[in-house]
């Protein structure tokens, strides 16, 4: 930071005066011009708790009606013949589009949740990582902060039934996953973690999963699907015994260094069980919506202390805005009423929210972020949104007022990567983008 230009920087704490992001670059002299005519406004980038990254190229092509009972399961079709075209080249074209746009819209970290590991039919690459290695180098020449969270996958149901063939290019054996980690891990740097993913308790049996724990670094992120629709809840009653949440509260020793993504169907005592752990809930409303997931108890959850954060997951929305906006509508829905996300100390929703995905983003994340001064966004304050804003309806205004992305410059470890409101590389991706989707769609003609 450098102290040649003031702006109103927001902290958990509140909003304090405090330098302007600058590296005597085009986008500090950027930033410069605009101080004297609005106030300058800087908050924390968002931490991207959840994502698939290859399933942004199918944005929009699942919303034709295949059965009646549409539902998550029939939506699962259309992605896995979807996922059989990809190579390791046209992951990464489409991956760092993606990330471009997270950073246009404010995510400056992306936990990616990758379970396309191999070639058609499940024949390995020539390089086993090949896939995830695509992954990083999207990330890292895009400029985003991540976590890359390679996913164990095993067997197609909680009654161990092998995986499909379509599910082929998912699976692992326990010894290749853990040579998968160990390869990867070595890659590890400043903007760059390694953790794990358990796809979900369906397709990891249980000595799997505890092998594979018992051999992680004690501070490895674990993130694992879990609760997300009822016929899950339903199978692991059944053959388990337990809900799925509470089957992996009484097994697994979970803590801040788990998160659990999507827990949408929760019981009382999961849900008490789950806050009391440490662990963080990352919540993806525009998918759970997208896929009819259901709505997570969220008004429950915070008076019990839970830790949450939210995620794209399917990306076919890649806003922080527009989930913590749906996170917070869809408790209004469900309730009848208004400003369902605040507590005594903080009665602004918008800012209760932006606590909220600040607090968890270390821990689930597992890099260590400053909330204030790692990453931040530097918002448009010459947007007709932000016309009188003060410090007590900013945050408010930037989450709640509409569709048109008010964040100006978006920086990383010291790097500004959003410049005006565009990726500087933004041209040069989208074209690689552009061709790798015409790619894809062309092996389904």
């Amino acid at each position: 930071m450098n102290s040649n230009a003031t702006a109103r920087i927001w902290h958990p704490e509140g909003w304090r005066d405090g330098p302007l992001p600058q590296t005597g670059s085009r986008a500090g002299e950027t930033a410069r011009r605009h101080v004297s005519s609005s106030p300058q406004r800087v908050v924390p980038g968002i931490a991207n708790l959840h994502s698939h990254a290859f399933q942004r190229a199918m944005a929009g092509m699942a919303e034709a009606q295949t059965d009646p009972a549409d539902s998550f399961w029939t939506w699962r079709e259309t992605m896995y013949r979807f996922a059989d075209r990809f190579t390791p080249e046209s992951l990464y074209a489409v991956a760092a589009q993606l990330y471009a746009e997270m950073l246009e819209a404010g995510y400056t970290t992306v936990c990616e949740f990758h379970y396309l590991h191999h070639g058609p039919g499940g024949k390995p690459w020539a390089h086993p990582a090949a896939m995830s290695t695509a992954l990083v180098e999207a990330a890292a020449d895009v400029g985003i902060r991540m976590t890359l969270l390679p996913v164990l996958y095993m067997t197609g149901g909680f009654d161990g039934r092998p995986l499909e063939p379509r599910q082929q290019r998912f699976g692992h054996s326990v010894d290749a996953y853990l040579r998968l980690l160990d390869t990867l891990r070595a890659k590890q740097s400043g903007r760059l973690r390694i953790g794990c993913a358990l796809h979900s308790l369906r397709a990891v049996p249980e000595a799997a999963m505890r092998e594979v724990l018992a051999a992680l670094p004690t501070d490895s992120r674990i993130h694992i699907h879990i609760a997300e629709q009822l016929p899950e809840v339903e199978e692991c009653l059944q053959l388990r015994g337990s809900r799925p949440v509470q089957w992996l509260l009484d097994n697994a020793e979970v803590d801040e260094r788990w998160t659990l993504v999507h827990a949408t169907h929760l019981d009382d005592a999961e849900l008490a069980g789950v806050a009391k752990s440490g662990a963080t809930v990352a919540i993806c409303p525009t998918t759970e919506a997208n896929l009819g997931d259901g709505l997570f108890r969220l008004r429950d959850y915070l008076d019990a202390g839970g830790r949450w954060g939210v995620g794209s997951d399917s990306n076919s929305s890649v806003s922080p805005v527009e989930e913590l906006r749906w996170l917070e509508y869809g408790q209004r829905l469900v309730t009848r009423r208004r400003n369902i996300a605040v507590s005594v100390d903080s009665p602004s929703v918008g800012e209760t929210l932006l606590r909220g995905v600040v607090a968890s983003a270390s821990d689930s994340t597992g890099h260590r972020l400053d909330p204030s001064h790692a990453d931040v966004l530097v918002l448009d304050g010459e947007a007709p949104q932000f016309a009188g804003a003060t410090d007590a309806d900013a945050v408010d205004r930037w989450i709640f007022s509409g569709n048109r992305p008010l964040v100006r410059q978006a920086w990383v470890d010291g790097r500004c990567v959003v410049d005006g409101g565009r990726h500087v590389d933004a041209d040069a991706i989208a074209a690689r983008y552009r061709q790798a989707v015409a790619g894809l769609l062309a092996r389904e003609r």
